[in-house]
């Protein structure tokens, strides 16, 4: 196995069991893993030795949230300074005309800027369906996981509850229970690997409660547990889906989750914003995914993050699909959850150590991941370096806060996954990004424009 020694690191943040920081240290990568973290490691004349003299090393961000055929429906005029009940509603009339092509390079635009901005584990909800096209969507996004060399948990979303029948969606986007059902089975046995540093997993994510039926979170539900993975839906993001689901099921959001058996260490939550205090002191190992960004585009609330925090709620941070964020920068991201959580509790809010703790190990403990999301002997070679040497960092005394709050640079310096740089100097290695950015903008241009002479 290839052995790799990140040499004279100033600064190493690991967020392992024992909160370690090294200073002017090594780490020592044979293969997927890290063997060695300490000062002046030996090593073998055929270990390739990078070195990392002013750069800080972090575990690699973890996105919790994401919605990758988004990117190519970014600044769509019709939908901007809207909340997102009537933002969805306009949106669906483009999202309806997505091709597996469309989802294919959608996915590498959001790939490509997740890894530039520091992610190594990235999961997304793909819940769009069309009637006339494959229902294979998500083996697009994983031919452009695998190409580009990203950690992906693909959740196999699902709408099952059109406007026809009260729900939201176009009913050209809703498919039925036995069909979501059986192309999640299917996705299962041809993609998820549970095994300890695995590339690829699946969940099953019906998209929210104003989207689907109660039967169809029952049974997506029992054949989630029965098969072991996962499961993700939207909760508790506005107060106009607390609104639907009083009038429909005559609970709020989050009781609906306990009446359905949805909570628990298998289960995470995008946004959770609405959340209760009692709500928030039972969700029984169920995750959040924090998406700052998302929240103050659409003026969805706050999270409650510290109260998460302090009643040992497992809180991560994600981006969000792009048509809300409007991008994938996740490094941008920790900056923004920070500055919002100080807004909300001022000098109380949690630390720059905090949120980079709650991006990194944070995120990886939502998703199941004991694996990565840290740096320690044993773990995955999932590592980002950030150059402290740039004229941005110059006068501030401490690295750490630096990284979360002056915001003046979101690209690694190198991104490494499984052991594999797959960035450096803010450039992905696997792919072409110029003729990417070409044909996904292509692409996008001739969806928008196919729908805009259709409504002409």
């Amino acid at each position: 196995m290839k052995s790799i020694l990140l040499k004279n690191i100033s600064h190493i943040f690991t967020f392992n069991d024992r909160d370690e920081i090294f200073n002017q240290s090594d780490i020592l990568i044979s293969g997927s893993k890290i063997i060695h973290i300490g000062n002046n490691i030996k090593t073998s004349e055929d270990t390739e030795i990078i070195d990392c003299s002013g750069l800080a090393a972090l575990p690699g961000f973890v996105n919790t949230h994401h919605h990758l055929y988004q990117t190519l429906f970014r600044g769509i005029s019709e939908v901007q300074e809207k909340p997102l009940f009537p933002w969805l509603v306009g949106l669906y009339e483009f999202w309806k005309n997505i091709t597996p092509e469309a989802v294919y390079y959608g996915a590498l635009v959001g790939f490509s800027e997740l890894l530039r901005t520091g992610c190594t584990l990235t999961s997304d909800h793909h819940y769009l369906f069309p009637k006339d096209q494959p229902e294979n969507l998500i083996d697009y996004e994983i031919k452009a996981a695998e190409k580009i060399g990203i950690r992906f948990h693909a959740t196999r979303g699902s709408m099952s509850l059109g406007r026809d029948q009260g729900g939201l969606p176009p009913m050209s986007v809703v498919e039925t229970e036995d069909q979501i059902l059986e192309d999640s089975e299917r996705l299962i046995d041809k993609y998820h690997d549970p095994d300890e540093f695995s590339m690829l997993r699946i969940a099953l994510a019906p998209c929210s409660p104003f989207s689907v039926t109660k039967e169809l979170m029952l049974s997506t539900r029992d054949l989630a547990r029965k098969r072991g993975v996962m499961m993700h839906t939207h909760l508790a993001e506005t107060k106009d889906e607390e609104r639907f689901c009083m009038d429909k099921f005559g609970r709020r959001p989050y009781e609906l989750m306990e009446d359905l058996e949805w909570i628990g260490p298998d289960v995470w939550f995008a946004h959770g914003i609405h959340l209760n205090e009692r709500e928030i002191n039972s969700l029984q190992g169920s995750g959040i995914a924090h998406c700052p960004s998302s929240n103050m585009k659409l003026n969805s609330g706050i999270c409650r993050t510290s109260e998460i925090a302090k009643a040992g709620g497992k809180l991560s941070i994600a981006v969000d699909g792009s048509a809300s964020n409007d991008g994938s920068n996740m490094w941008e991201e920790v900056r923004r959850a920070y500055l919002l959580n100080h807004l909300k509790y001022g000098s109380e809010g949690l630390s720059a150590y905090e949120i980079l703790k709650t991006a990194t190990r944070g995120g990886a403990d939502v998703l199941g991941r004991q694996d990565t999301g840290r740096l320690d002997i044993g773990k995955a070679a999932d590592i980002i370096l950030l150059d402290l040497n740039g004229i941005e960092y110059a006068g501030c005394h401490d690295p750490l806060v630096s990284i979360v709050c002056l915001g003046n640079s979101s690209l690694t310096k190198m991104t490494m996954i499984n052991g594999k740089i797959v960035v450096k100097d803010g450039r992905v290695l696997t792919l072409d990004s110029i003729e990417t950015a070409k044909n996904a903008h292509k692409i996008a241009s001739d969806i928008v424009q196919k729908h805009r002479k259709q409504h002409d």
